[in-house]
């Protein structure tokens, strides 16, 4: 199987965050990693999960920030990630369109255009797979030594688990997949005082982090077909509720994805 594509969205129109989602489900050979109307959220999805390319609105009204802040800090303090960047706006201005190109944008696409739509831009990103992957695959390869590099082989665990998190049907729309895919990646690094960790970074108590996450497994354990869950979740339930607990299921996937790492 070729490799896969992942994507972030950085979008703050709701029914077009829709459209996106159920497209990019639909394609095999693309994953959609997170999706935010929030620059400081998108720059944190962005670090923590590097995805291959990020769809961005450069004017988030409905969320906060804007894509231009993000591209500005993005290529500040993420020098050594270089995701395919598809900016989507209704600027026309050129010097706009020349500006987010400065800060690393590789094409726009403007909203108001007669062939905009979500499934085009999502169709664009798929005929430009083999070359973004080769790019990066190229730039990948200018700092190789003779074993992969921590950075390289953080982005590839952190796809990994998300692939294992997508099967059981946590939907990157829902908050709580973020927490527990930092959750499982945390254990595999073995610090075991992830909460604390996440609490700090997310400015959330280790409460409503646990709520959420606990949220996402039972949404996934409540929609998701019975059969995917016993081809993909092997571990025993101990639960009544016959929902894994956190703890469970992060350290099922933890302890299963450990010795890839």
């Amino acid at each position: 199987m070729d490799k896969l594509l992942t994507v972030l969205l950085v979008e703050d129109d709701r029914e077009e965050c829709d459209k996106f989602e159920r497209f990019m489900d639909s394609i095999e050979e693309i994953r959609l990693i997170g999706i935010t109307n929030n620059e400081a959220e998108a720059l944190e999805l962005a670090r923590d999960h590097l995805p291959d390319a990020v769809i961005l609105d450069l004017e988030l009204h409905k969320g906060s920030g804007n894509g231009i802040s993000f591209l500005e800090t993005l290529k500040k303090t993420c020098s050594k990630f270089t995701p395919y960047i598809l900016v989507t706006t209704h600027n026309i201005s050129r010097i706009t369109h020349e500006r987010v190109r400065q800060l690393g944008a590789d094409f726009v696409m403007v909203k108001s255009q007669d062939d905009y739509c979500a499934e085009n831009v999502v169709e664009f990103l798929r005929s430009h797979k083999q070359l973004i992957h080769k790019l990066q695959s190229r730039m990948q390869n200018k700092s190789k030594s003779a074993d992969v590099s921590p950075f390289d082989k953080r982005k590839g665990m952190t796809i990994r688990v998300a692939t294992e998190v997508d099967r059981v049907g946590i939907s990157p729309s829902v908050l709580g997949r973020t927490y527990l895919i930092e959750a499982i990646m945390y254990i595999i690094g073995e610090q075991s005082d992830y909460m604390t960790e996440m609490s700090k970074k997310h400015r959330k108590t280790n409460t409503s982090i646990e709520r959420a996450m606990q949220n996402a497994i039972n949404r996934a354990w409540s929609t998701t077909h019975p059969d995917d869950l016993m081809l993909y979740y092997t571990s025993r339930i101990r639960s009544d509720k016959g929902v894994p607990t956190v703890m469970e299921f992060i350290y099922h996937y933890a302890n299963k994805l450990k010795v890839e790492y």
